[in-house]
């Protein structure tokens, strides 16, 4: 159990990431080694289906610790900032599905922390926004290279460039959000998604993490291949005979799966 941040499990193989850091979950290196051992943790807990991360009702992360990192100096910071690279590449790369539940700001490194979330689920008065460039710097934690693949290179240099903070609605609008429910549902929605998917064919789904996170970043005969390999290897699982045999007697969606 971390100081600022824990891992709870429900008997529904949902964990969730809780960050708890007065006033406004900063995002400090103690925090980010928390968020790691919570990660690991969820890693290596095969109870652990599916992963909700979460700031509390009122904000998810309003960013960094600018405190402690403004007395650093430019060696310092290439290992200080690689330690939250490493935190959240780890996350993003978590072989279970994982879901930002975003109450109030989420801005620089809570931006950033949410996109290597499979999913983002945002208060209607929610804002996300990378305003590094406000301060004479860029995203550091993986802002410039996930923002630009979620919401593509023209939308990502605007809001890189300028540093302003959008709104939920216009999240929404371009890609940046999945979902945008009342402030008060946040937490429940981005746990009800997770359920579904701690009850869905959990090899299959990290068979389609896999292959779109990788994919994503090789040409396109390399990115087909992985698809392939993947498809090709899900036919060991039990999940794809019971999914198939479902669907041969009962039709779609009625499969119950088991993880194996």
């Amino acid at each position: 159990m971390g100081e600022f941040v824990n891992l709870e499990v429900n008997g529904d193989g949902v964990g969730t990431i809780r960050l708890d850091r007065p006033k406004l979950n900063p995002l400090s290196e103690q925090v980010a080694r928390e968020i790691g051992e919570c990660v690991d943790q969820a890693h290596e807990d095969e109870s652990v289906k599916a992963v909700v991360l979460w700031g509390g009702p009122k904000v998810f992360a309003a960013g960094a610790d600018i405190k402690e990192m403004a007395s650093q100096d430019a060696t310092r910071m290439f290992r200080y900032i690689g330690r939250f690279q490493d935190v959240f590449t780890r996350l993003e790369r978590l072989p279970k599905i994982t879901i930002a539940a975003i109450n109030g700001y989420a801005l620089g490194g809570g931006c950033e922390l949410t996109l290597a979330c499979d999913l983002r689920v945002a208060a209607e008065d929610a804002q996300l926004g990378q305003p590094e460039i406000l301060l004479g710097v860029i995203p550091g934690a993986g802002g410039t290279q996930r923002l630009t693949r979620i919401v593509g290179v023209g939308r990502a240099k605007e809001l890189i460039y300028t540093g302003r903070f959008i709104k939920a609605e216009e999240a929404h609008r371009i890609g940046l959000v999945n979902e945008v429910v009342p402030a008060e549902q946040v937490y429940d929605r981005a746990l009800e998604l997770a359920t579904s998917f701690a009850k869905g064919p959990s090899v299959a789904l990290q068979a389609a993490k896999d292959a779109i996170g990788f994919g994503s970043d090789v040409d396109m005969a390399t990115g087909l291949l992985l698809e392939r390999q993947g498809f090709a290897a899900l036919f060991a699982t039990e999940d794809q005979k019971a999914g198939m045999e479902s669907f041969v007697e009962k039709g779609p969606g009625k499969a119950k799966f088991k993880g194996l």
